[in-house]
């Protein structure tokens, strides 16, 4: 142990400070790599990624801000690697997964695992990893996120454990059969439809962990392994520490020791929580027990992605600047009733569940400790693309585009919720419209605020957004959403966010009776020749013609607190939240870019 300024032992505060920074850096540099070299939209310009640190027994050092569904769960997918491989990795191994089964989230999420070996013992004394959503890995649908799954067959590439670097060489043969061969095997199921794109970002994952590699040894070579991993620890502890006297104060403020919440998902699917602190050692017990039983669909949620929503709520509730990392768990014991929507079976669809059921999570958890409204409790994942298997059963190439639309995020006591704006454990962005345009057969109609869709009340909640798409050529389009038939809540009186909408503009065709034959019967009543307007509900996949458009308009946020009914309503303008200023993850990673 190093002496403090003051003579007591115990970590120096100005080297934890440092340390801190220091590995995180080594996450942020990865993440500078992977964006420049990657070539897809979804990486280099959604920012759809993460990269992390972790220690050799698999937890979770430090991270950069980036999405923290993927940063709470990596930490099971190095575990399990680990758990196959631990004795046998060599220098210059790299492990590909994205099996919820073993620590994945959902299947467009592949990660990539890197150890890092000590230059002199040859002993793992980290791990770098990578995490991106690829826009196609399969499945039944382009974009590989099928509204209708009802099995993770039906989702694409399924890989537990895959070496795709061995000692160095780059195994593309491999590769093929797992993202081509082998889900092209079910029935209705294509392999990846664009393997050359996945391909060059995985390379570009692999970079980025190199790098990550490089980065940790220099620190090594700094002060030395043992001082590095001294403070490893530290930072984990401090962690711990903060969330202990967390949740004493959330006990003390509350006046009891047992939390409580419940929500539902659209299908009614309840989401149960019970907390209950220990204020003497400032640990608790999160049980879901109460929640729903797994879904004939795909709003599943792997015990990962529990853990991801769970971890970064601790996170936020607390009012200090630390890394995220393992410790902010320890002091949590966390119970999921097995079979549940929670802790679904090892072939249960679940590419809905990372996206939305974890949105969900979050609002039952920020609710149980009273901490703020709900937010729009959707990431709104549109996907569109083409290609698959022709009609002799041969996989085609084509392409698949995925995004998620912002909504409105909850008030709060003291502050308006943001209006058209990624919520909680996305921290994505959506693609330029220039770049959409220019990629893809797609022109963007609107995108902008949805005025009025936030809960009304002291503190209003954070209005949706509209987003209307046409297409130009005939495409499979799909939309995965929430918050269509339940509102998000409002707290202490406060009103509800708006419900979410999506709209199919259909242009009249003949073959569907919509324009009259010229050669009919004369006294045919002609009907005018308008667009059709179809709500198609929260989950659908459409085969959307040349011309046809898609409405999209996400929910709202609730509200903090009654309205005063002598005050004056807002204006739709917004003119009553105080003037934005740049800030969050992308300003600080914009501004860490600009002076790199």
């Amino acid at each position: 142990m190093s002496s403090t300024p003051g003579g007591s032992k115990g970590p120096d505060p100005i080297l934890l400070t440092l340390f801190a920074n220091r590995f995180m850096s080594v996450a942020e540099a990865m993440g500078r790599s992977l964006q420049q070299t990657a070539i897809s939209t979804n990486i280099k310009e959604r920012l759809d990624f993460s990269c992390a640190l972790f220690a050799p027994d698999g937890d979770l050092v430090a991270n950069a801000p980036f999405i923290p569904i993927h940063l709470g769960s990596m930490s099971f997918a190095v575990k399990y690697q680990m758990k196959l491989h631990g004795k046998t990795l060599k220098r210059g191994d790299v492990l590909m997964t994205n099996s919820p089964y073993a620590g994945g989230s959902h299947l467009p999420d592949i990660t990539i695992i890197s150890p890092v070996f000590d230059q002199e013992s040859n002993k793992i004394i980290f791990f770098t990893a990578s995490r991106g959503h690829h826009a196609d890995i399969g499945g039944i649908l382009p974009g590989s996120m099928p509204p209708t799954s009802t099995t993770i067959f039906e989702e694409g590439a399924n890989i537990v454990s895959f070496k795709v670097v061995s000692e160095g060489v780059f195994d593309r043969d491999g590769l093929v059969d797992y993202m081509i061969d082998k889900p092209a095997q079910y029935s209705g199921s294509s392999g990846c439809r664009n393997i050359r794109d996945v391909e060059s970002d995985l390379k570009a994952q692999i970079a980025a962990n190199h790098k990550g590699i490089q980065l940790i040894q220099a620190i090594v070579d700094d002060y030395g392994l043992e001082t590095v991993q001294e403070y490893m620890y530290h930072i984990r502890a401090n962690a711990e520490t903060s969330v202990r006297n967390l949740l004493r104060d959330v006990a003390k403020r509350a006046g009891t020791n047992v939390l409580s919440a419940i929500d539902y998902l659209d299908d009614g699917s309840p989401i149960k929580l019970k907390v209950t602190i220990n204020e003497e050692d400032g640990s608790a017990e999160l049980d879901f027990a109460g929640t729903g039983c797994e879904i004939r669909g795909n709003l599943n949620a792997p015990i990962s992605v529990v853990h991801s929503a769970v971890i970064y709520c601790m996170r936020s509730m607390l009012d200090m600047d630390i890394p995220l990392n393992a410790g902010c768990l320890v002091p949590l014991t966390i119970k999921i009733p097995d079979g549940s929507l929670l802790s679904p079976s090892r072939t249960a669809a679940v590419c809905g569940g990372n996206v939305l059921t974890s949105q969900r999570i979050v609002d039952v958890v920020l609710r149980a400790f009273h901490a703020c409204a709900a937010s729009q409790g959707c990431t709104n994942n549109l996907t569109f693309g083409a290609g698959g298997k022709d009609k002799d059963g041969k996989n085609v190439v084509g392409w698949g585009y995925y995004e998620t639309i912002a909504g409105g995020s909850g008030a709060g006591p003291g502050w308006h919720g943001t209006s058209g704006v990624h919520t909680h454990i996305t921290n994505t962005r959506i693609g330029d419209v220039e770049i959409l345009e220019r990629r893809y057969p797609v022109i963007v109609h609107q995108f902008g605020i949805r005025p009025g869709s936030g809960g009304h009340g002291k503190w209003r909640g954070g209005d949706g957004a509209v987003r209307e798409l046409e297409f130009l050529e005939g495409l499979q389009v799909s939309i995965l959403s929430e918050r269509r038939t339940r509102q998000p809540y409002g707290l202490e009186g406060g009103g509800p966010g708006d419900f979410g909408r999506n709209t199919w503009i259909k242009q009249p065709r003949k073959e569907d009776g919509d324009v009259p034959d010229e050669d009919g019967d004369k006294d045919e009543v002609r009907r005018p020749l308008h667009p059709r307007k179809i709500n198609i509900g929260g989950k659908a996949t459409v085969w959307m013609g040349k011309g046809d458009r898609l409405l999209i308009e996400t929910p709202g946020g609730g509200a903090w607190g009654a309205a005063d009914p002598d005050a004056e309503d807002y204006p739709e303008d917004h003119s009553h939240v105080k003037a934005w200023a740049a800030r969050g993850s992308l300003a600080e990673r914009a501004a860490a870019q600009a002076g790199f």
